[in-house]
């Protein structure tokens, strides 16, 4: 591919982090508006990963790090789960030796390398004058870097776990709480068959809106979420309750991944860590798994109860997008352009109170995202406290509005 330029000017996309879906809506509505405005858009491949593989020579093949979008290209994916451009969870200003391109390793080699330089002179080689992140607070984080560093970045939020600052809405968050009350709901049967407990563990590293959502909406008795450490015996004792009062015998609990037992720590997979400082989770729902069995006779007049233990994980962030999520995308894509005409840029699209808005992008480093747990959680019960919806957003806890 060449060196691009166009003349009303360019505007960089790219997806990082996790896969969602309802990224390609995003990408779709970016790219034909910009399109429509006389822009000219480049997808930037595997998120932060193709920023920094670029090679500025104009007869070098560089379609494994950029793209031009098209109309044609776009509408194809826009129905879409997942990303066409590709994602990674790479962090340009920390790159371990053994991740530097190829043709940047004579110069940089130390164990972790900041080339942010590089993103900036080859953001400069494509002539982009505008660039828009979608992703998570990491992917995000990033960009408020770049911003500080003299890119015009407007950030759109995407999340299952729903955690990013300053937003109501993440992109990915409704079509994670549809499949986890599809897949709940599916597996009942299972569980009530064999008169047992179902233990799914779903997605939610510090925030547990994931669990909450589905709970309130009647998927499960019971949920425990990272933002309170909660008390296995406690748990296994309602749980027991729930069993009793159930006609088919079995009861739900959904554990966010995040989720840590009272004095105890986050469950990971291994030791092994990406560039934003996270290791892999995952393991909490088995643990709970075999503690409620092995606690359950203490509450059931001394008989066992047999668990049934299920991780959601990439079932819930497969396939193609609900509702809500082809329809926010559209939105954000088209209020990224509005602030674009508008030459406003270091801004975050947002969804607050039901209405689409915008915030400084420096929101996503200044604060955190977490269930308010006085306001929404109810401690002893293990389970989403609510009381009147008059007047709440959508999702009702995911505000951050008083």
């Amino acid at each position: 591919m060449t060196h691009i330029q166009n003349k009303k000017g360019v505007i960089g996309i790219l997806t990082g982090g996790g896969d969602v879906p309802g990224l390609n809506p995003a990408i779709r509505a970016v790219t034909i508006r910009a399109r429509r405005e006389g822009y000219q858009v480049i997808g930037i491949r595997r998120g932060w990963g193709g920023a920094i593989d670029i090679v500025r020579d104009t007869e070098a093949d560089n379609s494994n790090n950029y793209q031009i979008l098209t109309e044609e290209t776009v509408n194809r994916a826009g129905r879409t789960g997942g990303t066409f451009l590709h994602s990674s969870r790479t962090c340009p200003s920390y790159v371990a030796k053994g991740d530097v391109p190829e043709h940047l390793r004579d110069r940089y080699t130390g164990d972790i390398n900041d080339l942010t330089t590089e993103v900036l002179k080859n953001l400069d080689f494509l002539g982009i004058d505008y660039l828009v992140p979608i992703g998570g607070d990491d992917t995000l984080s990033y960009g408020v870097h770049l911003h500080t560093q003299g890119v015009k970045v407007i950030g759109i939020p995407k999340t299952m776990d729903n955690d990013v600052p300053g937003t109501d809405y993440c992109i990915g968050f409704s079509t994670c709480v549809t499949r986890t009350i599809q897949a709940t709901n599916d597996l009942r049967t299972s569980a009530g068959s064999h008169e047992r407990f179902l233990v799914l563990e779903v997605f939610g590293r510090y925030a547990g809106f994931t669990a909450m959502l589905p709970t309130m909406a009647g998927a499960s008795d019971r949920c425990v979420i990272p933002e309170y450490q909660f008390d296995i015996e406690r748990l296994t004792e309602l749980l027991v309750e729930d069993r009793r009062k159930n006609p088919s015998n079995y009861a739900v609990v959904l554990v966010s991944e995040g989720a840590m037992f009272e004095g105890g720590e986050m469950i990971f997979q291994n030791s092994a860590r990406d560039a934003y400082g996270h290791a892999k989770l995952g393991g909490i729902g088995d643990l709970v798994s075999a503690k409620l069995k092995e606690l359950s006779p203490r509450y059931n007049n001394g008989k066992r109860v047999n668990t049934i233990s299920q991780k959601l994980g990439y079932m819930v962030r497969g396939g193609n997008p609900d509702a809500i999520d082809s329809i926010v995308p559209m939105a954000y894509g088209n209020i990224a352009l509005d602030l674009i005409l508008k030459g406003v840029y270091g801004r975050l699209v947002v969804l607050k109170n039901g209405r689409y808005d915008n915030v400084p992008i420096d929101i996503v480093t200044s604060t955190q995202k977490k269930v308010n747990v006085e306001r929404y959680y109810n401690t002893d019960r293990l389970r989403p406290l609510y009381k009147s919806f008059e007047m709440n957003p959508l999702f009702i806890m995911t505000s951050e509005a008083v």
